[in-house]
C-alpha cells in the first residue's frame, strides 16, 4: 500500500501550480507527503473535510473544498478512509490576467 500512496503524491505534485500534497488517514495522521507542505496539516485537513461531510450526508460523491488566499488555494477531498491535502499557486502570468 505504501507503494501505492507514493505513486499517488507523485503524480499529484507533478501536476502544473502544485505546491505540495498531503495524505491524511481517518484519524487525522499524516501517511505521506510531496512538495512543500507541512505534515501538521493532515488533521486539519481531515477535520474540515470530515465537517463539509456533513452537509449532504447522503452524498455519494466525495465533497471538494477549495480554499482561496490571493494566488494560492488548497484543495481538500475525502475518498473513504483517505483525505487528500492539495497546496496550489498559480503562476504570476495567471493571477495577473485574472485581475484585469
Amino acid at each position: 500500500m505504501e507503494q501505492q500512496l507514493e505513486k499517488v503524491l507523485s503524480e499529484i505534485a507533478a501536476r502544473q501550480e502544485t505546491v505540495g500534497a498531503l495524505l491524511a488517514n481517518r484519524q487525522g495522521l499524516c501517511l505521506g507527503t510531496k512538495g512543500d507542505i507541512d505534515p501538521n496539516v493532515s488533521g486539519i485537513g481531515m477535520a474540515i473535510s470530515e465537517q463539509v461531510a456533513k452537509l449532504e450526508p447522503n452524498n455519494t460523491v466525495p465533497a471538494t473544498i477549495c480554499l482561496y488566499s490571493g494566488n494560492k488555494r488548497c484543495v481538500i477531498q475525502k475518498d473513504g478512509e483517505i483525505t487528500g491535502v492539495i497546496f496550489k499557486q498559480q503562476a504570476a502570468a495567471s493571477v495577473t490576467a485574472a485581475s484585469n
